[in-house]
């Protein structure tokens, strides 16, 4: 019985200790892969830095005809998509995230200065949001604000809003903090020439960017047009071929 007993027990540590085992394997290997992803978006990031680069003298030579979406503009969301998901996940503190986070600050300006440039030139006014935020814990709101903006670039492809760690140690930010003259308070956003401080919620945001309530207006007359005319074509489909001339046989 007593050897029985010694039995169960090594059994019981031979399935706890392999269970062990493969749990830390698979969390090596997962983390491995996060590490391998992030290595991955960062050859991204640098080739859209080169194509940001050929987007400059190209624009010189070329119309501002379809100048309004440029390539760097589309990947700035799917990339602050997978810098999240890195932040969640490896920690804010990781190497690997703050060096991708040095990066995306990199590719932000350089798109923020094609913008810039595209709409001095093309005399069409952009709607940027450039939003400085915290993620160290001294700023309460600034989640809740970010997500207010991703809900307003969401609905408003029109808007282009670039996020900023406030406290990122990085020389570019130290740059653009004093450039912008940002102060230590936030959640921060700088909406046409001006900064202001403090949550703003979706309503306040339209207020500061009339544009966007016009754009609603907009696209909702489009859609009632649409609707209609769908209904117009629906109830056609349905009169007899005799009536379709208008007279009845």
């Amino acid at each position: 019985m007593y050897f029985e007993g010694y039995r169960k027990y090594i059994l019981v540590f031979i399935i706890t200790t392999t269970i062990f085992v493969i749990a830390f394997s698979i969390s090596n290997y997962s983390n491995q892969k996060r590490v391998e992803n992030i290595e991955s978006i960062e050859d991204k990031i640098a080739l859209d830095l080169l194509s940001s680069e050929v987007q400059f003298n190209l624009f010189k030579e070329f119309s501002c005809k379809g100048a309004n979406n440029p390539i760097l503009s589309g990947e700035l969301n799917s990339i602050a998509e997978k810098l999240s998901y890195a932040e969640e996940n490896l920690g804010i503190t990781n190497p690997e995230v703050v060096r991708l986070k040095k990066y995306y600050s990199i590719l932000e300006i350089k798109d923020y200065l094609l913008m810039q440039q595209i709409s001095q030139k093309c005399k069409e006014k952009q709607l940027f949001i450039l939003y400085f935020y915290s993620n160290d814990g001294d700023c309460k709101d600034c989640k809740r604000q970010g997500y207010v903006l991703t809900d307003l670039r969401e609905e408003f492809p029109e808007l282009r809003v670039y996020s900023f760690d406030y406290n990122l140690d990085f020389s570019l930010m130290e740059t653009v903090r004093t450039f912008f003259d940002i102060k230590d308070d936030l959640p921060a956003m700088i909406i046409g020439e001006e900064t202001h401080y403090g949550f703003k919620g979706t309503e306040d945001i339209e207020k500061l960017i009339p544009e966007l309530i016009a754009i609603r207006s907009e696209r909702k007359k489009a859609q009632e047009t649409a609707t209609e005319t769908a209904t117009t074509t629906e109830r056609k489909k349905y009169i007899p071929a005799r009536q379709a001339d208008g007279v009845i046989h």
